[in-house]
């Protein structure tokens, strides 16, 4: 038998079951500040982790163990081929299984860039994401690859070679560690290269938070990698002798966050705010005393859920976190207190800069808002990406100079409070215009959500009526169609009457994008119809 294949036959299988010792509170391993500025480079730290744990769990992937010295074996087997590749843009199927991970490390280890390609998008829209960078070399660890034209690598089927070698040289903080592909306006997704320096930086800002993990961590990873809070949600845990737990793509993400959580009493979770949306029905039965850190990104968090999420993890610290892909994973933070949480219109601040990043909010003729005035948040400092990938037009759209930096016009309106908070009042795209007047839908939807006491999602989207005119259209996450009439004589009495959706739209369950989040283009188009 072939020893790639081998390697599978010794992973002890634990289905349904918690390692022995995942409740030994053993002395936490913390790795301060102190190391990470220490001079090696974090893909050193991620090399002197697979040896310094080489005994603990790394991965537990569809209820499979795997440890850092078998997640050693495959990075140093993958790098003994990708090592004779020229090519650094390395295009790489984002399945979840231990070889994908393994060939990140095995990528960054020899200073290369990765290219996620999800495995259930369109091949077409694939392609396109190749051709752009001018892919050559895929790695892939499927069965069959869908990939005909181009190099593919077979990593689950490359024979072990030994131990692992020490990074290769230097890493160049310029250099790109991943690209990623996110909607563009135009219709073809647009990269955001992000390079070493980037996450060096962000790895900065996130330790300076005060956040300390260590080997008896045991941390979820929901994100498929095609979305940049995979990085963050795997990256940390690697760099710490963390155990990963993963969701593979195409799952309902909740229910698996769910069942992950409850049944491998993590420690350590970053999910999307929708989540809590659909697990307040079942928080009474979930038991997480042993969660530590709960953070939240990815979109506007509401306040009244988070105070429930709160009461069911009462020994976690909840975090609402904030940041594009083109600024690394997430760049601002606000640890949600117990009491007195900050929020506008009911969405939870998203607080401060983090120690990398500088924040500025500005006029549409980009003119600084005096403290207190809503604008529209701009992004620099080192997390900054530099630059989308071969797309001068939209960068010459997106970025400005201001004060000999780099700026980033996020499209958030946001507004400063006198601590210095940020307070989220959603897109600007979100703004429209009715009569004259600039609405925020977010204000629609947190009237519309006091009328079901915050236990029902709304969405309001503009649509055109029959004489071409712009309305508001409302859909709610819900089956029952017969309070309607009501919802709007309710909203009557706290919107302006160019505010009142002219419709109303019941769905059992609203529509969820790739990255879990509520798909309100696909809501706006079954409300079109």
């Amino acid at each position: 038998m072939n020893r790639g294949f081998r390697f599978f036959e010794v992973i002890v299988t634990n289905k349904g079951k918690v390692p022995q010792d995942i409740n030994n509170r053993k002395r936490r391993k913390q790795y301060t500040m102190t190391n990470i500025e220490s001079g090696k480079e974090f893909v050193y730290q991620i090399y002197e982790s697979c040896l310094r744990h080489k005994e603990s769990q790394a991965f537990c992937v569809d209820d499979t163990f795997y440890t850092y010295e078998q997640l050693a074996a495959r990075v140093a087997a993958i790098r003994s081929v990708i090592c004779k590749e020229p090519e650094k843009n390395i295009g790489l199927v984002a399945n979840d299984d231990i070889d994908t991970y393994a060939s990140i490390l095995a990528l960054w280890m020899e200073g290369k860039c990765y290219v996620p390609l999800h495995p259930l998008q369109p091949l077409a829209r694939c392609v396109d994401i190749i051709e752009q960078v001018g892919i050559t070399v895929i790695l892939d660890s499927s069965k069959n690859t869908r990939y005909d034209h181009q190099k593919v690598i077979h990593t689950a089927s490359l024979p072990e070679t030994g131990a692992l070698a020490p990074p290769t040289g230097n890493l160049d903080k310029e250099a790109l560690a991943y690209i990623l592909f996110t909607s563009g306006s135009t219709g073809r997704p647009k990269g955001v290269p992000i390079s070493f320096g980037n996450l060096k930086a962000f790895i900065h800002s996130f330790h300076t938070l005060g956040f300390q993990l260590g080997e008896d961590d045991r941390c979820l990873q929901m994100f498929d990698l095609t979305f940049d809070l995979s990085v963050g949600s795997y990256l940390l845990p690697l760099l710490h002798g963390s155990c990963l737990y993963t969701v593979k793509p195409g799952k309902v993400k909740w229910q698996e966050a769910f069942r992950l959580l409850d049944e491998y009493q993590l420690t350590s979770v970053l999910m999307v705010p929708s989540v809590i949306h659909y697990l307040v029905p079942y928080l009474d039965e979930l038991e997480a005393s042993q969660l530590r850190y709960s953070l939240f990104c990815g979109e506007a968090l509401d306040a009244k859920e988070t105070a429930l999420w709160q009461q069911a993890v009462p020994n976690a610290e909840v975090w609402n976190v904030y940041g594009p892909t083109e600024d690394t994973i997430y760049c601002t933070a606000y640890r949600v207190p117990q009491t007195g949480i900050k929020e506008c219109n009911g969405i939870v601040s998203i607080g401060k800069p983090m120690q990398e990043v500088h924040t500025l909010i500005v006029t549409p003729g980009l003119k600084e808002t005096p403290k207190g005035e809503k604008g529209e948040l701009c992004l620099a400092g080192r997390q900054l990406t530099p630059g989308y990938w071969n797309n001068d037009a939209k960068n010459e759209e997106a970025f400005f100079r201001y004060n000999g930096e780099q700026w980033y016009l996020t499209g958030d309106i946001c507004a400063q409070d006198e601590d210095g908070d940020l307070l989220y009042y959603g897109r600007k795209d979100s703004q429209v215009k009715i009569q004259g007047y600039r609405i925020e839908l977010c204000e629609i939807e947190y009237v519309a959500r006091r009328f079901y006491k915050d236990k029902v999602a709304v969405v309001a989207v503009p649509v055109k009526d029959a004489y071409d005119n712009t309305v508001i259209a409302l859909a709610v996450e819900t089956e029952d169609d017969t309070s309607n009439d009501q919802l709007i004589n309710m909203l009557k009495q706290y919107l302006p009457s160019y505010m009142v959706p002219s419709s109303v739209m019941c769905m059992p369950q609203f529509p969820q994008n790739a990255n879990n989040k509520i798909d309100r283009k696909t809501i706006k188009q079954l409300i079109e119809q």
